[in-house]
């Protein structure tokens, strides 16, 4: 059900909604409305009033194929004043300070350097009690959570080259054959979180949901990692929403489109 039926919009929800159109014009160039409204489970009634509102400030225009619209010459104009590229970590550390303080546990920002992951943004959470810092530092992705993560969204030839070079054992729990990894991953698609408790450190455990880009690429993952004593079977699905909701955070500032 398009979600804008249960709701009246108010005029931030319509800021947020045009926000949402651009930036799914930049993803895909020409498209329909109702196109549009399908991807963002819009009305088409809402999505055309959005649209002439924009198309008169210049941000979008129909192009020569009546019923498509695509981004204007106005929204150049709005980048050429954007003289700073946002790096990542700058970008998503006040919602990792948010996250932080809401599961009191620590919070990385991770990225994937060919086969291994690394650290680029930390916050220590309230109840942290580990102050090792993890930037810079590299680790294994089939034995990680931002790890399982990127393993989940590569496509099949690229994660069966990881797989190739071997799945190295760091504790006893570490997940090292290929068919059990893969259970892991198709776990992963399906609630859009990874997990790993004591895989990679004994008496640690971690989730991880997926950063996007503008196109929808997962290009870094939000990570709580604390002790197993309060990240555990128990605790997991409450860290997940925390952890789910600020990676899509993250990703709606990096330019990826809001739902509703």
């Amino acid at each position: 059900m398009p979600k804008d039926r249960v709701t009246r919009g108010t005029p931030v929800q319509a800021v947020d909604r045009a926000v949402s159109i651009l930036q799914v014009l930049g993803r895909h160039g020409a498209v329909q409305v109702t196109e549009i409204a399908a991807e963002l489970g819009l009305h088409k009634s809402t999505v055309f009033r959005l649209l002439a509102t924009l198309e008169s400030r210049g941000l979008v225009e129909q192009n020569s194929e009546r019923g498509r619209y695509r981004l204007g010459y106005g929204v150049v104009q709005l980048a050429a004043g954007a003289t700073k590229k946002h790096d990542l970590s700058l970008l998503s550390r006040p919602v990792c300070h948010e996250l932080a303080e809401a599961v009191g546990e620590t919070v990385n920002v991770a990225i994937h350097d060919g086969h291994m992951v690394i650290s680029i943004d930390q916050v220590i959470g309230s109840s942290a009690v580990t102050t090792v810092n993890w930037v810079g530092q590299r680790t294994p992705m089939h034995a990680t959570s931002a790890g399982k993560v990127f393993l989940a969204n590569m496509p099949p030839a690229q994660l069966d080259e990881v797989v190739a070079e071997g799945l190295a054992s760091y504790t006893p729990h570490t997940v090292t054959d290929p068919a059990a990894l893969e259970r892991q991953l198709a776990l992963v698609r399906d609630r859009g979180y990874a997990t790993t408790v004591e895989e990679d450190e004994i008496g640690m455990a971690a989730v991880a949901a997926p950063i996007r880009s503008l196109d929808g690429e997962v290009v870094a993952a939000v990570v709580v990692s604390g002790p197993t004593f309060r990240i555990n079977k128990d605790t997991i699905p409450d860290v997940a929403e925390h952890v789910l909701a600020a990676a899509a955070e993250i990703s709606q500032r990096n330019g990826f489109p809001k739902q509703g």
